[in-house]
C-alpha cells in the first residue's frame, strides 16, 4: 500500500460514520481512527468564601543569579477557619519554595513557631523573588504546597494555630 492509497483511505474514513478501520496485508498493518467528538463537560464548583485579612506587602530577595527588582504591593491574605487554624494564602500567581536557594535551610517547618512579619516563604513570578510574610503569630501546623510546585492567587500556602 502506497502514501496515496492511505491518504484517501483517511478521507474516506473522516467522510463516514466508521470509527476505526484497520488493514493488514503480508507484513504491514495500519489502523486508522477517527477522533471522538465527545464533549468533555467540567463543572467546577465555587469554594466557601472566608473572611479576609491584609498582611504586609511582598518584599523583594535577592536571587541567586541577579538582584530582585522592588514589587508592587501584594498583600497575602489570611482566614480563619472554623476549627481556629488560620490559613496564610499566596498574595500571587507563580512558583513557590519554602527556602531561599537549594542548599539553604527552610524558612519554617512544620511545629516552627512564626511572628507576624516573619518570611515563611518566596513566590517567583516573572524572575523576580518575592518574600511572603505571615501576618499572625502561632505555630505551623501544616504545609500545604510542596516546594518548586505553581501556586495560583489566594491559594491556602500554610495553616497556622494561634
Amino acid at each position: 500500500m502506497d502514501f496515496k492509497q492511505i491518504q484517501e483511505l483517511v478521507k474516506m474514513i473522516n467522510k463516514s460514520n466508521i470509527s476505526e478501520l484497520s488493514i493488514e496485508q503480508d507484513k504491514f498493518k495500519i489502523t486508522i481512527k477517527q477522533k471522538d467528538n465527545e464533549v468533555q463537560q467540567v463543572i467546577a464548583v465555587p469554594a466557601a468564601v472566608a473572611p479576609v485579612q491584609a498582611v504586609a506587602p511582598a518584599a523583594p530577595v535577592a536571587a541567586p543569579v541577579a538582584q530582585a527588582a522592588p514589587v508592587a504591593a501584594a498583600p497575602a491574605p489570611v482566614a480563619a477557619k472554623a476549627d481556629n487554624l488560620i490559613t496564610i494564602k499566596s498574595p500571587m500567581i507563580g512558583t513557590f519554595y519554602r527556602s531561599a536557594g537549594p542548599d539553604k535551610p527552610a524558612f519554617i517547618n512544620v511545629g516552627d513557631e512564626v511572628s507576624s512579619g516573619k518570611v515563611v516563604c518566596i513566590i517567583e513570578a516573572m524572575k523576580l523573588f518575592n518574600e511572603i510574610e505571615s501576618e499572625v503569630s502561632g505555630k505551623i501546623v501544616k504545609v500545604l504546597v510542596d516546594d518548586a510546585t505553581p501556586v495560583e492567587y489566594d491559594q491556602p500556602l500554610f495553616l497556622v494555630e494561634p
